[in-house]
């Protein structure tokens, strides 16, 4: 009986419990009393011990209302809750969190929207609060799992949903800032919560793009909306915050979850929102993680290799966004990474198309769906290049030039060993859409590229391949070769005012750029001067040249002549233009007449520029008279004439008209004067055979003899040819050789006469070509000739008739034991 008196009275029970009791009104609605909870804070501040106490009883408190739906109490239980927090600092708070989390965690697990905002925005304010010590125990698993939840609401209620998913999001925010600042809370970054962070707050962001997109008129959103009860806002706040704190372990468990969301949600195809949140990571994170960000969508794409074209092409063009982010920064080693990852889909996807279209034409008819199939590969591989001339053409220099030296190693050329491009499985066609694709991104790589000296920027590695494309039976090539050595060797952007071929009136109107020649580009010049001059010179008959293919060829002469030309310089590129005039009028092998007069009219524009160029008021002369006759008496000489659509040609050019062709004679007198060498103007051009001919498809200049020797007695025929009989008239022929005579004296003064006026560069090439020429003949015989003798103790077989001995290897051989020591 005592007892039960005691625990009625209530200045019986403990202070603590009384100091909160009185802070609860006996109406809800009055609020809580402020003056009890100021008693009730100095009790607490002044007594910290028991603060712990003062939280379980409140917990208790608290439960027993939510059962019972007393509501008033509950949200007062919580504001009394949040003033102790924000008064507290000392030690003893530890204990004082965990009744505090709990009666947070008994909040959110209601069922009622305004109880679980009520406990958001409680934690949001503990989340603020930085505690003196860190916690040893303490784990935030369930409020991730729960705020991610009420992330994903789907009350029907628009504004009601919309204020749980705004009080999960911020949850979500206090989670991370309360968590990624403690060094024992590392375990936030640890996939199992990541996968229910990054989700949630995506999911929101994509809702919002949605809702945007559809117009739904039920939801307010964009700037109808404030931007703290705005879920997308806020969500991408919360994504960025969390993105900018992630150190470089835990990059590629905040990236991984993001590639799952897009790939259950679909949102490659349209990829939109897929490029907006790979901005956000790429300005979110710190610089030095770029790299990890790229590697993961690398990883993406080679495990979504096989899937829908559209699917790859958005992986492919977020791809785009991140490097192109990325490159203003450092990537590390990530660059050929990139690049070789590129290459390898722009193969499969070429192997794809060609794959599904030999299909197709072995088939009775052609399906629509085949026809979209094929149209979509080449979305991927627009995109592919894009990336691959994007990525390229934003880096330094000096990785730029790596990157040009890698891709044209990639490049398949007939002939050529190439490692990562099997050109015998995909075929000419497939060979030649890579090539295409190949050059095309070179172009874009090598768009702005300065280097200063021609050198470093084309180099025999990256030079000879791509001469070798330049001899291509197919001007698509070869227009795409041009373009990307106008890239090279333009470095003063002057391509624009020479675009289009004509006859220029003043050249000096154009305002050219150009500099001085240096020391390095001269010994360019003197090294691969000849190689050049060849390709333009062989690309000029190519029988399939269009308007766009003289144009680049014209440009090509005048880039040569602004950026690397010096007195001898010129002169070459004189008895080049001669060597075209002459093998248009020769015609030996029997070019069509548009492309002989639009040889003729490529001619007269260069020496028109090039006249203007050096200021020779005598070459001008001569070349002017000429221009001026033909506009007279031969039109289609001309530029502005033989490019029209139906412009009248020829049935012949008669050579003996003197007066419309320029003359040797004449313009090694304008030349004659300090610093040209006017007399290797008589030394006519001609290109030398080199071993490039046999990288390609086109015949070569000259034609291999295929030598097959056996010596074996069995391989010689039945019957020999009888041997032409010896008559009085053959031994008179053999004896008369007057006219042997004369043939070989004028064979010899040819060869002194070229050996002494003729250049440098030309008899060298010419003695290396003669030289590669005999050491080939020389391999093939010794191929077919020379076998292995065989050894003492060979084993001799009887195969077809024939004795065969098979070697045996030294260490094979049975030695008696008197050799063996």
């Amino acid at each position: 009986m005592p007892a039960g008196v005691c625990g009625c009275c209530g200045p019986l029970r403990p202070r603590y419990k009384r100091l909160v009791d009185n802070i609860f009104p006996e109406d809800p609605k009055d609020g809580l009393s402020k003056s009890d909870m100021e008693k009730l804070t100095f009790y607490a501040v002044s007594a910290p011990e028991k603060l712990d106490r003062i939280g379980a009883y409140l917990a208790e408190r608290l439960s027993r209302d939510v059962v019972r739906h007393r509501y008033g109490y509950v949200v007062i239980a919580m504001e009394a809750l949040d003033q102790l927090l924000m008064a507290c600092h000392s030690q003893s708070i530890k204990p004082f969190v965990e009744s505090f989390l709990q009666m947070v965690a008994k909040l959110l697990e209601s069922q009622e929207p305004d109880l679980q905002v009520l406990g958001t925005n409680s934690f949001v304010k503990f989340a603020n609060i930085e505690e003196d010590t860190p916690s040893y125990h303490r784990r935030y698993d369930f409020f991730v799992s729960q705020f991610s939840a009420m992330c994903h609401s789907t009350h029907e209620n628009p504004e009601t949903r919309t204020r749980i998913r705004v009080a999960g999001i911020k949850g979500l925010q206090g989670v991370v800032r309360k968590t990624v600042n403690d060094e024992l809370q590392a375990i936030i970054w640890e996939p199992q919560h990541m996968d229910k962070l990054i989700p949630s707050m995506l999911f929101n962001m994509q809702d919002a793009e949605d809702l945007d997109r559809v117009g739904h008129p039920g939801t307010p959103s964009g700037p109808e909306m404030d931007g703290e009860e705005n879920p997308a806002a806020l969500a991408e706040s919360c994504f960025r915050e969390l993105l900018g704190r992630a150190a470089y372990g835990n990059m590629n468990n905040a990236v991984r979850p993001v590639l799952v969301h897009l790939d259950n949600h679909r949102l490659w195809d349209p990829n939109e929102f897929a490029v907006s949140c790979f901005r956000i990571i790429m300005y979110s994170i710190q610089a030095q993680h770029s790299h990890h960000v790229i590697q993961q969508v690398l990883g993406h794409l080679d495990s979504h290799n096989k899937n829908t074209p559209r699917m790859r092409a958005g992986i492919v063009q977020v791809l785009l966004e991140t490097v192109a982010i990325a490159a203003k920064g450092s990537v590390g080693p990530t660059v050929l990474e990139v690049f070789n990852t590129l290459l390898k889909h722009l193969r499969m996807s070429v192997d794809f198309e060609l794959g599904d279209s030999s299909r197709r034409n072995s088939s009775t008819s052609l399906s629509s769906s085949g026809r979209v199939k094929e149209s979509e590969e080449r979305i991927v591989q627009n995109a592919i290049i894009q990336t691959i001339g994007f990525f390229g053409g934003n880096l330094p220099d000096y990785q730029r030039a790596e990157v040009m030296m890698f891709i044209m190693g990639k490049v398949p050329v007939y002939g050529a060993p190439c490692h990562t491009l099997d050109t015998v499985k995909i075929g000419h066609q497939g060979t030649k859409r890579i090539q295409t694709m190949l050059l095309s991104s070179l172009i874009m790589v090598t768009s702005g590229f300065k280097s200063k000296t021609m050198a470093a920027a084309l180099p025999a590695p990256f030079l000879d391949p791509l001469f070798s494309i330049s001899l291509m039976e197919d001007s698509e090539l070869r227009q795409l070769v041009l373009e990307i050595l106008h890239n090279i060797i333009d470095r003063h952007d002057n391509r624009a005012k020479l675009r289009g071929i004509r006859i220029i009136p003043n050249v000096a109107a154009l305002k050219i750029k150009r500099e001085k020649i240096s020391k390095q580009d001269v010994g360019f010049m003197k090294k691969h001067g000849q190689q050049l001059y060849r390709h333009i010179y062989l690309g000029c008959k190519e029988e399939d040249n269009g308007h766009k293919n003289f144009e680049l060829l014209f440009t090509t002469l005048a880039v040569l002549t602004i950026e690397l030309a010096n007195e001898e310089v010129v002169v070459d590129l004189i008895r080049l233009a001669l060597a075209l005039q002459d093998m248009a009028l020769v015609n030996e092998e029997n070019m069509p007449m548009v492309i002989r007069c639009s040889i003729m009219a490529l001619v007269a524009a260069y020496l028109n520029f090039l006249s203007q160029m050096i200021a020779n008021p005598p070459f001008c002369q001569h070349v002017s008279k000429v221009i001026e006759m033909r506009n007279l008496e031969a039109p289609h000489l001309l530029p502005e004439h033989i490019f029209r659509e139906k412009c009248p040609l020829p049935s012949s050019l008669e050579k003996e008209d003197s007066s419309l062709y320029f003359q040797t004679v004449d313009l090694a007198e304008c030349l004659v004067g300090p610093g040209y060498n006017a007399e290797r103007l008589s030394t006519p051009y001609v290109p030398q055979v080199t071993d490039e001919d046999r990288l390609t498809r086109r015949k070569s200049f000259v034609d291999t003899i295929s030598l097959q020797v056996d010596f074996t007695p069995n391989s010689l025929p039945d019957k020999c040819p009888l041997a032409e009989e010896i008559t009085f008239e053959t031994l008179k022929k053999a004896i008369d050789t007057t006219g042997l005579e004369e043939q070989e004296k004028e064979k010899r003064r040819q060869v002194m006469e070229k050996f002494q006026k003729a250049p440098f560069e030309e008899i060298a090439a010419h003695c290396e070509s003669k030289a590669n020429l005999l050491h080939d003949r020389l391999t093939q015989i010794f191929e077919l000739t020379i076998r292995p003798p065989p050894s003492p103790s060979g084993v001799v077989s009887i195969s077809a008739g024939h004795a065969q001995h098979q070697s045996i290897p030294v260490y094979e051989m049975k030695f008696p034991d008197l050799c063996v020591y």
